[in-house]
């Protein structure tokens, strides 16, 4: 196996590894508060199961270590490639920033208002990464799918409590 086959499944594998480990971090202030102030508020008729999140986000980090990967391993480096793994990693950031104000500071205000700074800057990653790999872009679809639908049930559960 040559070096560029090798730096290349080590950057796969720290994409993923960076992009779950995100997800940890997250569910460190979310996990605690499932059972008992999360589940204590009222929701919304369309809000899903609890069981369903972490599939979902598993899946989400997943095809978010997919899509920088796909970016990090271009040949051709530029300084469209360093903004786009900056943006990247600043909305990364901001996920994170969600759990701990949603769930750690038990604040749905301070999420929904978080979640639209999230929402932006995933779009703009998306915009970035499209310059360099389209499927990456497309492969955060999904994700700003999600976060569109979990921003309207934010706002939601900050206006019935």
């Amino acid at each position: 196996m040559g070096n560029k086959k090798i730096i290349n499944i080590l950057k796969f594998l720290v994409s993923i590894v960076v992009c779950q480990l995100a997800g940890y971090i997250g569910s460190i202030f979310t996990m605690p508060e499932i059972g008992g102030w999360y589940s204590a508020l009222r929701k919304p008729s369309f809000s899903p199961p609890n069981w369903i999140f972490a599939p979902v986000w598993t899946t989400l980090f997943l095809l978010m270590g997919i899509a920088l990967y796909l970016v990090w391993q271009k040949e051709k480096s530029s300084a469209s490639k360093g903004t786009a793994i900056l943006v990247f990693f600043f909305q990364l950031v901001l996920n994170i920033l969600w759990s701990v104000l949603f769930f750690g500071f038990r604040s749905p205000l301070a999420g929904f208002i978080e979640i639209i700074g999230l929402w932006v800057m995933i779009l703009f990653t998306m915009d970035t990464f499209y310059e360099i790999s389209e499927t990456s872009a497309w492969l955060l679809l999904p994700y700003i799918l999600w976060v569109t639908f979990a921003g309207v049930l934010n706002f939601f559960l900050w206006w019935l409590n």
